[in-house]
């Protein structure tokens, strides 16, 4: 549980620095996911889940 809760707030760190340092691009990003089609965001989403958790067993393993 300890290691999830450090993901977790490794995620809102790397976010935090996102919205902090670039306001302007995250606005533009959220705006193009918006006109995204729904496949594409589920298909980019599924890859970086599956992508995540190559990288977790490579590293754990």
């Amino acid at each position: 549980m300890t290691e999830f809760i450090t993901a977790l707030g490794l995620v809102l760190v790397i976010e935090g620095i996102l919205y902090a340092g670039f306001p302007g691009l995250a606005k533009r990003m959220a705006r193009q996911a918006t006109e995204t089609p729904e496949s594409s965001l589920r298909q980019a989403g599924l890859f970086a889940a599956i992508g995540g958790l190559l990288l977790i067993w490579l590293f754990k393993r």
